[in-house]
This record gives C-alpha cells, structure tokens and sequence, in this order.
C-alpha cells in the first residue's frame, strides 16, 4: 500500500514509518516540524525509493489538497496530534488548534480526495488515538471498545473530540474509517519531555527524578514497536467503522516503573549510589487519571494481534537504546522540559 501517515517525524509514527518500509509499503511522510518531531528518527529508511516527505501542517488544508493530489494515498493513517497532556494544561488552545480542527483539516481533505478518485473500495483513513478519552478506572476493570467517553484533560477531550468527528465523518458521508485507541507508549525515539526518557536522562545526569503525588498512579505500557505493527494490522485488515483497543498488557503503578528504570541503570551503568535515590516527590497535576488499563480481546480475536514484548523486556530495550544514543537525545533536550509540570510521573 501507499501509506499517507501524519505525524511521521514524531515518536510513534517514526515507528510506523520504519516498520512499514520494512514490510514492503511506500510511505508519504506528512509532518509540521514542530518542538516533538525528529527527522532523524525516520533517517534510516529516508533514502529508500519508497520513502517521500512533505513538510505541511494539518491546519493547513491546501498544503494538505495538494499532498493527497501529488501523492494519490491508499490510506491514511492520521498519527499527527499534540501529545502532551501537561502542556495540555498550560496551553490548551494548541491541543483545539491542531487536534480537533487538525483533524477536521485531514477528514474534509481526505474525503474530497476520496471522492474525485472514484470513492474507491480499498481506500481507509485510520485514526489514531489513546486511552486517556475513558477517563480513570477504579482498582478493578478494562477499557473496551465500548467504554463510555470521559476525558479529564484538554488533551484527552480533545482527542475524543477528534475521534466523534472522524465517527461522525464515516456516518454522515461514508468516509471509510478505522479507528484505534492505545495505552501509553515508550521505547526508542521518545521526545525527551516524556516520563520513560526524563526517568532515564534525569538518573544519568544527577537530577531529580520527579513523581507526581505518591507514584501510585497506574498505566498499561505498550512498547512502540509493537504498537506500530498492531496499527499496520489494523490498516490493512481493520472492518470498516470498527474500534480496536491496542494495549500492552503490562500494568505498572509510576513509582514501580521508575524504580524498575533505576534498577536496570544500577547494573547497565552504575553510579556511585542507587540511582532510586534521585527519586523525589512533588504536587499532584490537576485532573491526573488514576488508572489505565485496555482490554486488546477484540484485536487480538478479530485480527490476530497482541504484543510480543514484556515491559520488563521494553523497559531494558529502551534503556540500552538510550545509553548508545546520546548524540540523539542531547539535540532534543533544549527542547523539552519547558513548563513546570513536564517529565513527571
């Protein structure tokens, strides 16, 4: 397939980008070049026949127009968004700007192009999205496909925001759509703002490794290169106007994340104390989700997918990839970190 996937020089569609290469697929890499997005990311596959890149902004629906006219796409995968929920709560006209209205951008211009080429029947538009639009789960209970909308952030509400218009889109004119909701993400790439990388990067340069409240907040962990193969399932093989959860089946509270973190870095570069000892606690943020969990049954039965990697084995996997990869992640940091609640757990 040509693939059209926004948001292709960010953490989890670089992934999507660098997989589908290898499976055989060309890619149309559209991206804004905003503060999260990294070229190098997408650098090993760059001078590949089948790899081509637009620098356009989803709010821009002419630059847009004119992608889907030079590059005639089998389907889109729509992975461009702000991502961040603490600078959701700093700034969250950025997170309506490029999420929802973003999003509207890539439906109208996805569906004029759909249209003028015939509506043809292989043609989908994948939606990508998180969790985080179900809101907090008590001790006990899963997300699934059909567990009712609730987000508490400007971020998770505008990407509920974002997936009711792309339902909306495929009942209103029959926009053929797959849709996928995730749990949090981590391995290789991850913008350095994150909590995975500000974990690691923090423990190494002596910092204050920052959790929020008393740690206990709990989150399901996917690790990034199996989420670009379930997304890669989903688009080839996903039913038309069907949901799939995509989990990582590997619930870990923050505090027990971080200390797993430290403790790989004490035996893979040991420090002259534990580098738990870094470990502080600070103010909760406003609105902070108590527990994630995903059900992937769904997936799992309808398409075959569920992960292959623990999170123990993610976790060590995307330690090492930060230890050999300085030169990546210190280009990055300058841009990160700005906004008092950024990097915590």
């Amino acid at each position: 397939m040509k693939l059209l996937v926004t948001g292709g020089a960010g953490f989890i569609g670089s992934a999507v980008i660098r997989r589908a290469i290898a499976d055989g697929h060309e890619i149309v890499n559209v991206d804004a070049l905003t503060y999260a997005a990294c070229l190098d990311n997408v650098a090993s596959v760059s001078d590949s026949p089948a790899y081509a890149f637009e620098q356009a902004d989803i709010r821009d629906r002419a630059a847009l127009d004119r992608v889907f006219g030079v590059h005639k796409p089998d389907a889109v995968m729509h992975l461009a968004a702000e991502s961040h929920v603490d600078r959701s709560i700093d700034a969250p006209g950025d997170f309506i700007e490029t999420n929802i209205n973003g999003t509207y951008n890539m439906l109208e211009a996805a569906r004029a192009y759909w249209t003028a080429q015939g509506k043809p029947a292989g043609f989908r538009f994948h939606h990508i999205s998180t969790d985080e639009v179900f809101g907090s789960l008590g001790p006990t209970g899963l997300f699934t496909e059909d567990t009712p909308y609730a987000p508490n952030s400007p971020y998770s509400a505008s990407k509920a925001a974002s997936d009711h218009l792309v339902r909306a889109w495929a009942e209103t004119y029959g926009l053929p759509v797959v849709m996928t909701n995730c749990s949090n993400n981590y391995g290789p790439f991850h913008f350095p703002e994150k909590l995975v990388p500000v974990v690691i990067l923090n423990a190494l340069s002596g910092k204050d490794i920052p959790i929020y409240g008393k740690g206990d907040n709990i989150r399901d962990w996917l690790y990034v290169e199996d989420h670009a193969e379930a997304l890669l399932t989903v688009v080839q093989k996903g039913k038309l106007g069907r949901s799939y959860n995509i989990g990582g089946e590997n619930e870990a509270s923050n505090i027990d994340l971080v200390r797993t973190i430290c403790a790989i870095l004490d035996e893979k570069r040991p420090a002259n104390h534990p580098y738990a000892d870094q470990i502080t606690y600070v103010t909760d943020r406003p609105g902070h989700d108590q527990r994630y969990a995903i059900d992937p049954a769904r997936i799992r039965k309808e398409l075959g997918w569920r992960p292959s990697v623990t999170l123990e084995q993610g976790l060590e996997k995307t330690v090492q990839w930060y230890l050999d990869n300085e030169e990546w992640w210190q280009a990055l940091q300058s841009r990160a970190g700005v906004g008092e609640r950024l990097g915590k757990g």
